[in-house]
């Protein structure tokens, strides 16, 4: 799906080690007209961020496997990649926002589409 209205880098990084979420989160960012990109591992996630330069959103879950938990690596993304925008995502924790880095927006499980498309939006 292509939108005429959405600037260049209009991929949006996926990172849940659910398949069943991501497959969701993935066809809510599809269905918002993005281009969606899946990560199960923060180090995948840091890996497809170096690799490319359209991505404009990271939406992660804050338990995820790996050396970084999603908290750690959004605060990494917003070190390393500052314009890069971050949406956190938990159904167990509700992290406080001064534990979230910079414009980083938090939305709990399970997701109401409508906020998560908004959100996306938002950040355009």
């Amino acid at each position: 799906m292509t939108n005429a209205n959405l600037p260049v880098a209009n991929c949006v990084l996926v990172l849940e080690d659910e398949p069943i979420l991501r497959m969701l989160a993935m066809e809510i960012v599809e269905d918002a007209g993005f281009v969606g990109i899946e990560a199960t591992t923060a180090e995948e996630a840091i890996n497809i961020l170096e690799s490319r330069n359209d991505i404009f959103v990271v939406f992660a879950d804050v338990n995820i496997p790996g050396t970084l938990d999603g908290l750690a690596l959004a605060n990494a993304i917003r070190d390393r990649w500052p314009p890069v925008e971050i949406i956190i995502t938990s159904g167990q924790t509700r992290p406080q926002q001064r534990d979230l880095p910079a414009r980083a927006v938090f939305i709990p499980k399970p997701y109401q589409v409508s906020k998560l498309t908004q959100t996306l939006r938002d950040f355009l």
